[in-house]
């Protein structure tokens, strides 16, 4: 890989230097690849989901800031609970979607707008998409949306895009996730994070085929071993980086678990590296 904004900004028609300014804070790592943790799941999954096996959610942030990860994705609110020091070392993705799945748990809807995550402090802006959804149009006039207010700022956007919704029988079907890849990258977004189909799929023609870098969602935390395994595979595969929440946080030592991931993902490490 040439280089941190090669690997996302060559792509970009009218990059601007302060998305390149926000770009070099997320890989300041200098390995082309990025380890972020999502820990936007409380709104959908319920309070303390992570916070509560941590002690709190500043002390879990903390550990992720001297670990190995790159990015922490955040609700707004949540922000009032972590110290800023952590982002000294840490780039922070404002995530502007939520729901919370006592409804419709494929629906999201936008809570949070891109001057307001900047205003906050965002390096760089998530949004989710269920494509599959029964709101899946409202979803993607959403993406669309934010991508072209992310272009007006200049700040980098993360686009969380998966095959869920009623008809989807199969959310890790190569030809969906290609399908979901391909929705992030036609509609603005920098970066695409998904899962990714099952040991066997042709990892490299889905990683090639998607313009954008593809982080690999950290996925069922429930058997850490052959996650990690999959993980890896996606990173030899070529995958631009990992996005691994519930895999961290449900860990007893996530720092441990993190360094792992940062071994993968900075230093291509097999996967029993420490």
């Amino acid at each position: 890989m040439s280089g941190p904004v090669a690997s996302v900004g060559d792509v970009a028609h009218n990059d601007t230097f302060a998305r390149r300014v926000r770009l070099d804070r997320l890989y300041r790592n200098g390995s082309g690849g990025l380890l972020v943790v999502p820990l936007d799941h409380p709104v959908s999954g319920g309070p303390n989901l992570h916070s509560g096996r941590h002690g709190s959610l500043d002390r879990l942030v903390g550990e992720l800031a001297g670990n190995g990860a790159d990015a922490v994705v955040l609700h707004k609110g949540a922000l009032r609970h972590v110290q800023p020091r952590w982002f000294r070392d840490l780039s922070l993705i404002v995530h502007c979607s939520a729901g919370t799945g006592l409804s419709d748990p494929d629906d999201k809807v936008l809570v949070c707008g891109v001057e307001e995550a900047l205003r906050l402090g965002a390096d760089a802006i998530s949004v989710h998409v269920n494509a599959g959804a029964a709101t899946e149009p409202r979803q993607l006039a959403d993406l669309g949306a934010v991508a072209a207010a992310c272009q007006d700022w200049g700040v980098p956007l993360l686009a969380m895009v998966y095959a869920r919704g009623p008809g989807i029988t199969d959310g890790r079907a190569p030809r969906l996730v290609a399908h979901a890849a391909t929705i992030a990258a036609e509609l603005g977004a920098d970066l695409v994070k998904t899962v990714l189909p099952r040991a066997g799929a042709d990892l490299e023609a889905l990683m090639a085929g998607c313009p954008i870098p593809v982080l690999a969602a950290g996925g069922d935390a429930a058997d850490g071993a052959a996650t990690l395994g999959h993980l890896a595979e996606a990173m030899r595969a070529g995958a631009g980086g990992i996005a691994a929440g519930r895999l961290v946080f449900t860990n007893p030592d996530p720092a441990a678990v993190l360094r792992r991931l940062a071994a993968l993902v900075h230093d291509r490490a097999p996967v029993h590296s420490r």
